[in-house]
This record gives C-alpha cells, structure tokens and sequence, in this order.
C-alpha cells in the first residue's frame, strides 16, 4: 500500500518505521530527518490509506475532508476530536456517559477559577480548556501553587481533585464500532527524575504487558473506552490516560490520537500486520484482538533539548560519541531492522554541520529486551552513545515497572 503518515515527530516516525518494515511504501508530511530514512517526505494526491499523527489537523477537520473525497484515512471526526481539544467538553462528556473521572468544576474567568479551589482539598489539578501539547495541567500542592497555576492557565480551565494511584496510558483503535486494545504504556511527564519538575509532552515511556491485569483491562474497556465509543461512534485512536486508583480506575484525560512517547515503545513491539490493521480500522472492518504482541518489553528514552519545557535552544549539532571526533556522524537510524535499538526522531533538523537539535523533544531512544530490566538497559546504552550539547533526559525511565515486575516474577505470574 501507499500510506501517507501526517506529523513530523517522534511519533509520526516511530508509525512509519513499522509500516516501512512491513514493506509499504511510505509518505511523510511535513516529515523529519528520520522519516526520511524510511519514507518520502512529501503529500501524495491518492494515498491507499492516511494515518494522522498529531492532534493539530485531527481538532481542525483533516478526517472529515479526507472521507468527504472517499479516501480511507484513520482518525476521529471533527467532532469527536472536541474530547482532547477542550477539557471541559470532555469532562462534561464523561459527566454525561456515567464514565468515572475525578470530580470537577469547569470555570471560564479567573476571578471563577480562585473561588473555586475553596471547593477542593490540596494538592489540586488545574488545566487549561484547550490543546497544549501535553504542557496545559499544573499540580498546585498548596494555596500559593494553585493560585498560580489558575493566573498561568486561564482563564478557561477544568479544576479538579488530585486522584491518587498509578497512572497508565491505555489506547485502542475503534472503526466506529469495533476496538482492539494497544499494549499498555507508562508515561513519564514530567521532565526530572521521580517525577520532580514541571510536566512535558513526556520524557519518555515504557511498554510491558504486565502493567495491567486482564481484570482491570476489562474494568477500562466496560467502564470507559465502549462507552465513550458508543456515544460517539469514535474512529481511530482513543488514548485514556488513567489513574488507577483504590476505587477502580478513573479518567484524567481522553486524547484522540497515539501517544507520544508511548507510540516509540508501542511499535517496537507490535508483531503483526500493523498496516492492514489500519486499513480495517478505516474501513470499518476491526476484527477483536487482531494485533499481536511481541513478548519482550520496550522502553522509550526521550533526550530533550537545552532549556526544555521552558525556553529551547535550537540548533545545537547532534554527534553519535562512540565515533572518533573527525569522523562523529549524526545521530540517525539504520535501515529498518525488526528488534535492534532504534532512535526514533522528533525535533530534528538538518544544519550546515549535519543534524542538529530544532525542537524540545529532540530523540527518542528505544529498545527491547527479554524482561525490563534488560530493556531499559539495552535503551540507556543506545542513550550514551549519542551527543548533543545542553541535552538532558530522565535515568529512571520505566524503574517504577521493575518492581511489578519482579513481584510477578517471584509469584511465578
């Protein structure tokens, strides 16, 4: 198939990277330097199917005008995409359905939006109304924060009570009807180690199947993701970041589209036929657990630019360092090689020395490995060897699945 991938990130690559191994010929828009090693970066007029990564284009109609000229495209509707787009629709969809949530006051001045925290008790979520590159959500732990927070976010903002838990990012792909569940993935937000530090658009992720039961898989499906599907008819992914918590798990957020970081670490493990998977998404033919899985797990470290979340540096030269220094090349991936360490890029650019960094996000580095442990070892090894000046990631990417996973291990489960 001709597939047209639209993005220019971490993600929008890691999805071509899989398509490309299943031996489709790939586009790219607008593309980076790493999808250019595996797909064309440029717009094809009749793409057999177009998989729309970021949630820019999902939110201004992109499926909705693909479909009206009767090509096959993977996404949500307009419409549907309003449950990432603005929070207090969402929440006040979740409210509708019966779908469990953290309770909620949704207000729209900041005089509103001070009065409000009386109502909660501290710490306390506060999150702007619209699309904010996963930067819009500020955790106030007393008073002054709070207030703080409402000033930086409003004045349109969702002010909700700070669930307690486990947090896991659970995605399906839905043809309307249908779903079929993605592995499960952990985030890592914010942008220091033992989650210290503002959020981020993640620092990184890890994918294990022994994140979540097969009980609380199927309490999620029950008592989120059918009915959200059914009162939407939902197309393409549903991501529900959940907060699993001692009453049963909770939604924090809807987003309409993969992941990122976790779609990194998602494709390194699919063991199917991605590609057509898609195309029965598309075209309303999902059949229920049709993706395979590849046993081992995956981690995805995220390598950021100097000044990141806050002001980023651009166009800082990126060198593999295990090089000698006259003959350092960039940073990029090899041909497509299905289980080897892969660097998936995000804000990359090309330069006069070669690449160099364009964004915040600026690698992520992902790897397998027969248990987590050997994962998260076999990714901080592809880490050091590569360099870029300012760049800074998190060392404890996927640690908090190392007990879960020993504890299993030791029940023999």
């Amino acid at each position: 198939m001709k597939i047209l991938v639209i993005g220019s990130g971490g993600r929008e690559h890691a999805i071509a990277w899989r398509l490309a191994l299943e031996g489709h010929e790939i586009f790219c828009l607008p593309g980076n330097p790493g999808t250019a090693q595996v797909a064309t970066n440029q717009m094809i007029d009749d793409p057999d199917l177009t998989v729309v990564g970021p949630e820019a284009p999902l939110v201004a109609g992109v499926v909705d005008q693909y479909r009206a000229r009767g090509l096959a495209i993977v996404g949500p509707t307009q419409q549907a995409a309003q449950l990432e787009a603005s929070k207090i629709y969402s929440k006040e969809f979740m409210r509708r359905v019966g779908i469990p949530t953290a309770r909620f006051l949704q207000v729209e001045s900041l005089e509103k939006g001070l009065a409000a925290l009386d109502q909660f008790e501290y710490p306390v979520v506060v999150k702007t109304d619209g699309l904010a590159a996963g930067k819009g959500v500020i955790i106030g732990k007393d008073r002054q924060e709070a207030e703080a927070a409402v000033i930086s976010l409003g004045p349109r903002l969702v002010i909700e009570e700070f669930l307690v838990g486990e947090e896991v990012s659970f995605i399906v792909l839905s043809d309307g009807k249908n779903v079929v569940p993605l592995e499960a993935t952990q985030d890592h937000k914010a942008v220091g180690d033992g989650d210290t530090g503002p959020n981020t658009g993640g620092m990184g992720a890890y994918c294990d199947g022994r994140i979540l039961s097969a009980g609380d898989i199927g309490k999620i499906l029950d008592t989120v993701i059918e009915p959200a599907v059914r009162a939407t008819g939902f197309t393409g992914f549903l991501y529900a970041g959940m907060m699993m918590t001692a009453g049963g798990p909770k939604v924090l957020e809807f987003n309409v589209r993969l992941g990122d970081p976790e779609t990194q670490a998602l494709m390194h493990r699919v063991d199917d036929d991605f590609a057509g998977t898609l195309a029965r998404a598309a075209s309303g033919d999902l059949k229920p657990g049709e993706l395979k899985w590849k046993s081992e797990p995956s981690v995805c470290v995220v390598m950021a630019a100097a000044g990141y979340p806050g002001n980023v540096r651009t166009g800082d030269h990126i060198t593999l360092e295990e090089e000698p220094p006259e003959r350092r090349l960039p940073a990029g991936m090899p041909a497509p090689q299905d289980g080897q360490l892969q660097i998936f890029h995000a804000g990359t650019g090309i330069g006069q020395r070669g690449l160099e960094t364009s964004g915040g996000r600026v690698l992520g580095v992902t790897a397998s490995g027969a248990d987590l442990a050997g994962a998260i070892a076999n990714a901080y090894a592809g880490v050091e060897k590569i360099y870029f000046d300012g760049m800074h990631y998190r060392r404890d990417i996927g640690r908090k699945g190392l007990k879960r996973w020993y504890n299993l291990s030791a029940s023999g489960t």
